[in-house]
């Protein structure tokens, strides 16, 4: 292909990948596309994609799902092997962050008259400071020593959840998954209680016929995060008290590991507002409790009790109030020094078995302990094991 050719293809690929112009893209992209991200992009968005429907799942629409931002070029070179290189800037912002700014250069491959690859090269640094920008104004949010902790922060409100917490969850979420120095994650709240849901005073001051979309935009970026946090390669802690109901269950729900104070009241709530329920409660609930139970939270409005939440499955230790936070942080620090790759692989395993086939999970199993076997931690703790001494691990 000749220089004018391929930078025409590539004056039409820019447009295309702003607009999100799914024909255009089908067009312009070889069946046999291969597309390279850098290395170090937050979401584990760097790596190959192969193919170019997983290059605009994958890449581009996960980029769109957490960044408003473009590719705008400024120069063409062709290069002696045939190849194009555009050098320009991603310009917009993060979603639920701060500005992107980041210059980038790429590398197009051509034949049979289309793009049939694309190497990239940017800044990532650029890409996760827009991500963690905005000041938070209900949470907070930490990470030291390889510990993330998260603490929904509107005490005076028994931390429920309006759109700005939902917002704001959202964030931290993309935070926590951009984030290569955390190793296990934390959530507690302040104040009285963990959180008893959906913020009702927000819906009263709904006006005629708004609630519903109200709702929707609440939901919307709440389910978000819970899918994110769910999806994240750390495991998390969980460390409730007060109150936990309505959609706040969710947050509950995404922990590995979740402490409750004694005395500690857990309910969902919804049907005695004439609602059906958010927070992933009709998904979790029938797997934790078994659908009876799920059935009787939703329809009798029962209110568990933290030794009640133990025995039906929804928590896993129930301690005195005094002690919640000092032994939900250790718990979080010993998992933080463990062997974080396994963890995650650990994590994918349990989560997708529910919608796998044995012989799937089997499958799965033997790639995951794979991978898990290529890591430097599971090297040191063989020849640990063999010595009869304590493995280190570092996460890597």
């Amino acid at each position: 292909m000749d220089r004018a050719a391929a930078e025409q293809l590539a004056r039409r690929l820019y447009p295309a990948l702003a607009s999100g112009d799914r024909d255009a893209l089908d067009e312009l992209l070889h069946p046999a596309f291969e597309g390279h991200a850098t290395e170090g992009l937050p979401l584990d968005l760097g790596g190959d994609y192969h193919g170019p429907d997983a290059m605009r799942r994958e890449f581009w629409g996960r980029i769109g799902r957490s960044y408003r931002a473009r590719a705008e070029p400024a120069e063409f070179a062709f290069l002696e092997d045939g190849r194009l290189l555009v050098t320009g800037r991603y310009t917009g912002e993060a979603r639920a962050g701060g500005a992107l700014d980041a210059e980038f250069v790429h590398v197009l491959s051509f034949a049979d008259g289309r793009i049939c690859g694309l190497t990239q090269l940017t800044d990532s640094g650029r890409w996760q400071e827009a991500l963690g920008t905005r000041n938070l104004e209900a949470l907070r949010f930490t990470v030291a020593d390889g510990v993330g902790v998260l603490r929904l922060n509107r005490p005076q409100a028994r931390n429920a959840l309006n759109r700005t917490v939902a917002d704001e969850l959202y964030e931290v979420a993309l935070r926590a998954a951009a984030r290569t120095d955390m190793r296990a994650l934390l959530i507690a709240g302040e104040g009285p209680a963990f959180t008893v849901g959906g913020d009702i005073s927000a819906f009263a001051q709904a006006g005629p016929g708004e609630l519903p979309a109200v709702l929707r935009r609440m939901t919307g970026p709440y389910h978000q995060a819970l899918r994110i946090f769910a999806a994240l390669d750390v495991p998390i802690v969980a460390a409730v008290h007060g109150a936990v109901a309505g959609g706040g269950l969710g947050l509950l729900y995404v922990a590995d590991i979740a402490f409750a104070a004694e005395g500690t009241k857990f309910a969902t709530g919804f049907t005695g507002l004439g609602l059906s329920g958010d927070g992933g409660n009709s998904w979790f609930l029938p797997r934790l409790v078994g659908l009876r139970r799920a059935v009787e939270l939703y329809y009798e409005q029962r209110v568990l009790d933290a030794r009640e939440a133990a025995e039906w499955g929804l928590v896993s230790h129930v301690v005195p109030g005094d002690v919640l936070q000092e032994q939900a942080a250790a718990a979080a620090r010993k998992l933080a020094d463990g062997p974080t790759r396994a963890y995650g692989e650990i994590r994918r395993l349990l989560r997708d078995s529910w919608s796998s086939t044995l012989s799937d999970q089997l499958g799965a199993e033997t790639e995951a302990i794979a991978r898990a076997g290529a890591t430097s931690d599971a090297e040191r703790a063989v020849a640990a094991y063999l010595a009869k001494s304590t493995p280190t691990f570092d996460g890597r």
